[in-house]
């Protein structure tokens, strides 16, 4: 080849040789694809749960509103701000996102979302952007100077959160070089895994919008406390009683605090003054001497008097009880919810009014008394239990009641890597040397989970299967041939109950770990 010159034969080899290298980049594990599948489906679905308790929240919000608006008015058109301003960007995120899924047969078929020419045409033309990736881009800048905004001065970890998370400035890459957002984040990805950076971003929408509802109304409480805003309110260890029963109830402030004691009392029971000896000023409450009287409505009445900066500020009581015959039902209640779940110790509580602990009789499959009113339920097979109730009043009337609770399996536990869940982002060493284990969010029970082993995968490399919480030589030998920025996939986690090894949990969902160096 005189002067260096290529042949048309030795140009046509060396394209096929680049177009051979570009297709092995390209090659995307599918287990990685459909990881990120799962994960998105999760945030997907935790998203839902975390929009329906805004909306409750904030629907809580409106009632208060109407009920005291000068307290609550201005933090309401606070939240309809917040709520207008992340309402719009999060429908042009889920319109994005489903337009995105509109191109493909099956939306959960995550294997087939490899290709990135989606985004890549929507949003780029060669080193520049399409109409709809500068739309984008103004669409998140939007959004973040809309809350800051709002904002303004308060809340900084909160005004932190958002300009980080919703920042587009230019990112440097692993090389070395200044990357500008929009393609360091969406440029040659995925389908699948850009829809899953879509969803976080619309998790990360719904979190600042949960945090805020809670500092506003926070804010708003932490106002009110003052002796000029304060209720009355009755404490007792019933809600009712039998007739010519000592009344052991008390009143107190809604800030219960054992310095706050009234200077002076003035309270009347059903119209009549009571004297010093019907109570008792003990830990901030008047506790009350009275006898609950004769079935019926009771009301309560008068002031409690405190000096504030050296004038009287009255504390309007008006309060009521009530007081009613023996009952002739049993009272059985979950301490923690209203069914009671397989493979747990259920805590429950089966008492009946007006008969000592100690001659009450439960039974049910599965039940066992600890001591007093005190019991644990250790459901078997079934999906419901019946637990029955028995004893006798000091009359000799029979008291049998029945009550039937839905039985549960417990929830599927979610894989983590040093206790973080979803995609993690850590160095290499800190990988090697970390535990995988298993736990289970949002449920009422502590439970110890025990991994006994899990499979690692390396994107490119064979999967590698590992005994025991940590990475095996074998699982190290493939960490160390990944990449910087690699995904490395902890899936199909082996667990198990710690005391009750025979109970099966559920598939635990995997975990993915971003390699930042």
């Amino acid at each position: 080849m005189a002067g260096g010159k290529l042949s048309p034969r030795q140009k046509m080899i060396n394209l096929m040789y680049l177009v051979f290298i570009a297709m092995l980049a390209l090659n995307m594990s599918k287990e990685v694809l459909s990881a990120f599948g799962l994960l998105n489906d999760k945030i997907a679905t935790a998203n839902e749960a975390t929009k329906q308790r805004n909306d409750a929240f904030l629907a809580s919000l409106e009632t208060k509103a109407v009920e005291q608006p000068e307290q609550y008015g201005a933090v309401l058109t606070k939240a309809n701000q917040i709520k207008e301003i992340s309402g719009n960007f999060d429908s042009y995120l889920a319109t994005l996102k489903s337009n995105m899924l509109g191109t493909v047969k099956d939306p959960t078929d995550y294997e087939v979302m490899d290709k990135a020419d989606y985004l890549n045409n929507l949003f780029f033309v060669g080193d520049k952007y399409k109409p709809e990736g500068q739309e984008f881009l103004d669409k998140v800048n939007g959004y973040r100077t809309a809350m800051l905004g709002v904002l303004g001065n308060d809340y900084p970890d909160i005004k932190s959160f958002v300009e980080t998370n919703f920042s587009t400035s230019e990112v440097t890459n692993r090389d070395g070089n200044k990357v500008a957002w929009l393609n360091y984040n969406f440029e040659g990805f995925p389908m699948i895994a850009s829809m899953t950076k879509l969803t976080q971003m619309q998790a990360d929408i719904k979190t600042v919008n949960s945090e805020l509802l809670s500092k506003y109304l926070a804010g708003q409480q932490a106002a009110a406390l003052s002796f000029t805003q304060y209720n009355t309110l009755l404490e007792s260890t019933k809600t009712a009683y039998y007739a010519g029963e000592a009344f052991d109830g008390g009143i107190v402030l809604g800030r219960k605090d054992p310095n706050t004691k009234p200077n002076r009392v003035e309270l009347t029971l059903d119209g009549r003054p009571l004297s010093e000896d019907q109570y008792a000023i003990e830990n901030g409450k008047v506790m009350l001497k009275i006898s609950a009287g004769s079935p019926g409505d009771h009301k309560i009445e008068g002031n409690l008097i405190f000096t504030e900066e050296g004038k009287d500020t009255e504390i309007p009581v008006d309060l009521g009880f009530s007081t009613i015959s023996k009952p002739n039902s049993a009272v059985i209640a979950a301490d923690k919810m209203n069914v009671v779940y397989r493979g747990v110790d259920n805590p429950m509580t089966v008492s009946i009014p007006g008969i000592p602990d100690n001659k009450v009789n439960a039974s049910a499959t599965g039940l066992s008394k600890v001591s007093g009113s005190k019991y644990v339920m250790r459901p078997g097979a079934g999906r419901t239990v019946t637990i029955t109730a028995s004893g006798t009043l000091p009359d000799g009337t029979g008291v049998r009641t029945p009550a039937e609770f839905r039985i549960k399996d417990i929830p599927a536990p979610v894989g983590a890597i040093r206790g973080e869940t979803g995609i993690v982002r850590m160095e290499r060493g800190g990988l090697e040397i970390s535990t995988v284990s298993a736990i289970l969010q949002d449920f009422d029970f502590e439970l110890n989970i025990n991994v006994t082993g899990f499979s690692f995968k390396v994107s490119g490399q064979p999967t590698v299967k590992v005994n025991g919480t940590r990475l095996d030589s074998a699982a190290k030998g493939a960490l160390r041939r990944a990449q910087r920025g690699d995904a490395v996939q902890i899936f199909d986690i082996n667990a198990n109950l710690s005391g009750n090894s025979g109970y099966k949990l559920k598939k635990i969902s995997p975990v993915i770990i971003e390699l930042t160096n």
